[in-house]
């Protein structure tokens, strides 16, 4: 199970050497998603990128959400990098299953969480890792000053 201490996922290219990452893991429980994304949050509001920080918020629940509704891993490992004109977030779990992206919903009642990060987002994408065999997976978005993400 990867822990916070554990080596960031390599979902994109590498951050340049002044960005800031953060790492933050929850159980795998109903309220991850909620603390998660208020971490995210507080983290962008605390350097500089607030006009970022609801559209990280909403992502990153949305991602989070995804891992407690169709996994049963322990926790979920959040990274946020920061550099003066982007954001980096990757949600990491131990589960290398993804659900494939659905077709549009009507009745409003899920199934759009990667529907809104393919909106959102300036970037966005999965990886998994852990060699020929996967035993997890990251999902990452990246949001741009000025970009679709900026409120």
């Amino acid at each position: 199970m990867p822990t916070a201490l554990a080596p960031p996922a390599r979902p994109s290219p590498a951050e340049p050497a002044s960005s800031g990452t953060y790492r933050l893991t929850a159980g795998n429980k109903p309220t991850a998603a909620a603390v998660l994304r208020n971490l995210v949050a507080t983290v962008l509001n605390s350097t500089g990128h607030e006009a970022l920080a609801e559209t990280a918020r909403l992502l990153t629940s949305e991602i989070v959400t995804n891992v407690y509704r169709h996994t049963s891993v322990a926790a979920v490992n959040v990274e946020v990098m920061v550099t003066e004109k982007h954001v980096h977030v990757v949600v990491r779990d131990s589960n290398p299953r993804c659900q494939p992206m659905p077709p549009e919903v009507s009745d409003g009642e899920g199934g759009l969480g990667l529907v809104i990060v393919e909106r959102c987002a300036d970037a966005w994408g999965v990886v998994h890792f852990g060699g020929q065999v996967p035993d997890g997976k990251a999902v990452w978005f990246r949001l741009f000053e000025g970009g679709r993400g900026a409120l």
